[in-house]
């Protein structure tokens, strides 16, 4: 399958989110009930309180938002080959899925034929579909999987790929990048950070600097999975409008 496909039609993707208030204090007294139950099974798994398992509350789509999503594409001039990125960020999360929305509704399968994520068939792409309909948003083509028949599906998804059909197997971007020699900055945050970055230390464009080379990374991936040449520093360019 990726043999047939030109990378040019693949739009690669990363998302950062976080709870959708600081401490779980700031939910109205049935919101926490309802984290309450929400939480149970890891909570006794992993012998947290209430009050420190809302720290993963941005995992959930009902407990959490999206406060980035970071996209690249490939670009092919006169011979040689670009890969372009692009993010939108920011506390507006409704703002920002518009932003995105707009951006599949314009070029959508005119131009890409693919999402592709790490993870993204798992949490990705159902985290900013779920998201965009709480904030009253019209699924984009891409995103809408209703009545779609899995091979209908346009979404990639390079664990799924990795997997080979072993669906207990879960291995980290982190872990593959490193595997496949594809260099990774030693400055990362780690995802476990991003909720105090933004909250603590109110700083999303580090987060935004953070989503952006996950994708990088999964391109980088995709490429490793092909067996092309991985892309060198000449060949990434920031687009910031």
């Amino acid at each position: 399958m990726l043999q047939n496909l030109k990378p040019e039609e693949v739009l690669f993707l990363d998302i950062e989110t976080v709870s959708a208030h600081r401490t779980i204090k700031e939910l109205s007294a049935y919101e926490q009930s309802l984290w309450e139950e929400k939480s149970r099974f890891t909570r006794e798994r992993k012998q947290l309180s209430l009050d420190e398992s809302y720290l993963e509350a941005g995992i959930h789509a009902e407990f959490g938002k999206i406060i980035c999503i970071s996209v690249g594409f490939f670009k092919s001039q006169k011979g040689s080959r670009e890969f372009r990125t692009h993010s939108f960020f920011g506390h507006d999360e409704a703002k920002l899925l518009n932003e995105f929305a707009d951006l599949l509704k314009k070029h959508g399968r005119k131009s890409f034929r693919l999402l592709c994520a790490h993870n993204g068939k798992e949490f990705d792409f159902p985290y900013i579909g779920r998201r965009m309909l709480i904030n009253g948003i019209v699924l984009p083509d891409m995103l809408d999987l209703a009545g779609k028949k899995p091979w209908e599906t346009p979404h990639l998804d390079t664990m799924e790929l990795w997997k080979f059909g072993d669906y207990k197997h879960y291995t980290s971007l982190k872990l593959l990048a490193h595997i496949f020699g594809i260099p990774t900055p030693k400055d990362d945050i780690d995802g476990s950070q991003v909720h105090d970055v933004y909250y603590e230390n109110n700083d999303l464009n580090r987060i935004e600097v953070y989503c952006r080379k996950d994708v990088v990374t999964v391109a980088q991936l995709f490429l490793a999975f092909r067996g092309e040449p991985l892309l060198v520093q000449e060949e990434l360019l920031m687009e910031t409008a």
